[in-house]
């Protein structure tokens, strides 16, 4: 059986980090699972970070797939942030890797993302 390429989105982390939330996801066979190096840039820039937090989560991340922002995403964001001016720049970029990709964004946010075009949603329901 194929798996099945997911972006997470980072309020879907910080909930497994929390609480082992979406572990029925993160921990399983049949994804393979991405996220965005502005989720990465979210999860280590939160105010009050310890050091061993800090070290928890890059050793945790190190199971999943970075993917960087490149020119393709780079021209996807320009083209959706011209689209959705009033949505915030990290959840464009994040749109942006998502629709470039071809991949679903696993998020609780729908709010933030429901009204991008081409971009498909998992609401992060357990």
């Amino acid at each position: 059986m194929e798996k099945i390429s997911l972006l997470i989105d980072t309020d879907i982390f910080i909930d497994y980090f929390n609480t082992g939330r979406f572990s029925t996801i993160l921990e399983n066979d049949s994804f393979v699972v991405y996220y965005s190096i502005v989720t990465e840039k979210e999860l280590l820039s939160k105010r009050g970070l310890k050091a061993s937090e800090k070290e928890a989560i890059l050793y945790a991340l190190k199971n999943y797939r970075r993917i960087k922002i490149d020119n393709v995403i780079a021209l996807k964001y320009s083209e959706l942030k011209q689209l959705y001016p009033s949505l915030d720049r990290e959840d464009i970029l994040i749109a942006a890797t998502a629709i470039t990709k071809n991949f679903p964004l696993v998020t609780r946010n729908y709010k933030h993302y429901r009204k991008i075009k081409g971009l498909v949603l998992f609401t992060g329901r357990e």
